[in-house]
């Protein structure tokens, strides 16, 4: 690996817009009965504000637990994380779980991991760019200190495929392992012997 230092992430600053709809999100998955399913390709990194990011992990448990996924189960868990604080109180977070219109949850899931995808975009571009701007880096380096970078940016990447490509991925599933192009090897006709001219 190169030993040029990764340069830090960019501080995704959110604005009202992006934490309107990471809310949006988290408001249509407590009203789903299946909210795993919903958000299945979503990992609570993909949320830009760390108290989403906090209520999402909270949502999984509770969901990943068997547990009835609704606001006040989420609440609990939350409280039991220890979420809840004086400058949070659990109205707060109460209100945050039920404000929304409980619906297209897919559709702010979406929105959500496209923002994320192109964050990591960003932040994998700065890292190859450090590594080339580094004159000590061998072209062994390089090459494995940017693969791996474009590796993570893979794995988001095959997550939004999931998410906005649903039946693409099953098809590719259940396809199996590739078939060899060259077919079946015919068989081999018999040696003649000596004895049979």
């Amino acid at each position: 690996m190169p030993r040029t230092p990764a340069p830090a992430h960019p501080v995704r600053d959110p604005d009202n817009e992006v934490v309107h709809d990471e809310r949006l999100l988290l408001a249509a998955l407590c009203a789903r009965p299946c909210p795993v399913e919903a958000g299945r390709w979503l990992q609570p990194g993909d949320f830009l504000e760390p108290l989403h990011s906090r209520l999402f992990r909270c949502l999984l448990d509770v969901a990943r637990r068997g547990d009835p996924v609704d606001p006040v189960t989420v609440l609990w868990e939350a409280q039991h994380q220890g979420l809840v604080t004086p400058a949070l109180p659990p109205a707060e977070l109460l209100s945050m779980l039920t404000d929304g219109p409980g619906e297209a949850a897919e559709h702010w899931a979406e929105l959500v991991l496209r923002r994320s995808m192109l964050a990591r975009a960003h932040t994998t571009g700065l890292t190859v760019l450090a590594y080339t701007q580094d004159d000590t880096n061998t072209v062994h380096q390089l090459l494995t200190g940017t693969r791996r970078a474009l590796a993570d940016l893979a794995t988001i990447r095959a997550r939004w495929q999931r998410a906005t490509h649903p039946a693409l991925s099953r098809t590719t599933q259940s396809a199996g392992p590739p078939s060899s192009r060259a077919g079946p090897v015919p068989p081999r006709p018999a040696a003649i012997t000596r004895a049979a001219r």
